[in-house]
């Protein structure tokens, strides 16, 4: 279990999540959170930078 944590996202980045969740959920038997998503993409793109 992760913090929690308030976040504003824009609109069309919101957008783009949802339209990844739901494309998740038709090729997935369990369910599928949007912090799931979230997560996932923010993995994938802190990858790119060294901290």
């Amino acid at each position: 279990m992760g913090d929690r944590i308030t976040v504003v996202l824009k609109t069309e980045n919101a957008e783009k999540l949802r339209n990844i969740q739901a494309k998740m959920i038709r090729t997935s038997t369990k369910s599928v959170s949007f912090s799931h998503v979230l997560n996932l993409v923010l993995n994938e793109g802190l990858k790119k930078y060294k901290a």
